[in-house]
């Protein structure tokens, strides 16, 4: 392809930065970013933003190259035909290629048909319901009860930590505490929520049957008091797939082949939870963003040099969970991401949560650096930009992000 080739990435989290970052690093390359948040949300510690130990947030101008044109909008539509993405601010940016990196929040507690779910249960999934839900339990008294819903990582690390910051917390699980988790290694995290105080409930009757203002029933007919109650049961995606007239799973994930293209438009190429390769699922998680972002990247960049693209290699090495500040746990796994039995537990647990927080991040910025390398280094920010509606495809109001 000759000629200046405009990339468009949808979605600033971990798979959308690392593939811009990757793209930016190639001449003849220019990349746009559009995400709804002037910063980057560090999903893995939203847990900590209810309790206050983190912002979790950082400066796009720390994770994303100086020469990534950054547009804080949300992208309405895919015109795949037309190759244009329209915004919810009226514009619309023009693309050769599209990475489709829009993520994943908190599943709709009203899907399952859980009467009051919707209305009365809080997330902490995305930065929005996270903020709602400390703004929650800064107003609710210290020793009112709080009910957490599933009992996946998102859900125990929520639980743990507010514990920790001596809420009285019960955990409703369903069937068993930590499905995700190896049964060995279920104990210490069983040990941890106790020494915390945690009401563990699982099993026959721990299933949520209603949610009301005050209370969760339980399809045992118990009924808990329920002062805030934290609905952390599931994922779900963006619409913006199927809005567009590309093909989708029954989830609404874009589905992809495994370079991972969409299988109606090779121009479209995405990386993260928002698309699946259905004869090679992969987990939702940041640690398949981080490899499906540079593999979405070099798909790209292998059609721009006229070669076929390469199949992604995932790689899963465990999940590591906080259990509090204090303690936490490490489940190690098979490269194809079942679990075994082996763990790390306790302090050094949460030291290994620790590290791998840190060197997610550190990975970001050193994608940055490798990426602002290309060009001058007169700029240590990216550029922060707003399309005109009147004026669709340019750009205005140019400053340097945090």
């Amino acid at each position: 392809m000759n000629g200046n080739v405009e990339v468009v990435v949808v979605g600033g989290g971990y798979g959308g930065v690392t593939a811009a970052n990757r793209l930016a690093r190639r001449d003849g390359v220019s990349v746009t970013l559009v995400n709804p948040r002037p910063e980057f949300v560090s999903r893995i510690r939203l847990h900590q933003l209810v309790t206050g130990s983190d912002d979790a947030v950082e400066g796009f101008g720390e994770v994303l190259g100086g020469d990534v044109r950054l547009v804080v909008d949300t992208a309405t539509r895919i015109d795949a035909a037309g190759r244009r993405v329209s915004l919810a601010g009226g514009g619309t940016l023009s693309y050769d290629y599209l990475v489709y990196a829009v993520g994943s929040g908190a599943a709709d507690p009203g899907v399952p048909g859980v009467p009051g779910a919707a209305e009365f249960a809080h997330w902490v999934s995305d930065f929005e319901g996270a903020g709602r839900l400390r703004s929650a339990l800064d107003t609710a008294s210290a020793s009112a009860s709080v009910t957490v819903v599933g009992s996946g990582p998102t859900g125990l690390e929520t639980a743990a930590e507010l514990a920790e910051a001596g809420r009285e917390v019960t955990l409703v699980c369903g069937r068993v505490l930590g499905p995700s988790l190896h049964a060995r290694v279920r104990r210490p995290v069983a040990r941890r929520l106790a020494e915390l105080g945690v009401t563990v409930l699982e099993g026959a009757g721990a299933r949520v049957t209603e949610v009301t203002r005050d209370a969760v029933q339980l399809d045992d007919g118990r009924s808990l008091p329920s002062a805030v109650t934290v609905w952390t049961a599931g994922f779900r995606v963006p619409d913006l797939a199927a809005r567009s007239g590309l093909r989708t799973d029954a989830d609404g994930r874009l589905l992809t082949d495994t370079t991972p293209t969409s299988v109606d438009d090779e121009r479209i190429v995405a990386a993260g939870d928002a698309a699946v390769m259905p004869d090679h699922p992969f987990r939702m998680s940041c640690q398949a963003a981080v490899q499906l972002g540079p593999a979405a990247a070099d798909t790209i960049r292998r059609r721009i040099a006229g070669k076929t693209p390469a199949p992604v290699r995932m790689f899963f090495a465990g999940q590591s969970l906080s259990l509090g500040r204090n303690e936490g746990v490490t489940q190690f796994s098979y490269p194809n991401d079942k679990v075994n039995a082996l763990s790390i537990s306790g302090r050094t647990g949460a030291g290994v949560k620790e590290i791998a927080c840190r060197f997610t991040l550190n990975k970001l910025v050193s994608g940055a650096r490798k990426a602002s390398s290309r060009g001058s280094h007169g700029d240590s920010g990216n550029r922060l930009e707003t399309p005109q509606p009147e004026h669709p495809t340019t750009p205005h109001g140019t400053r340097r992000s945090a």
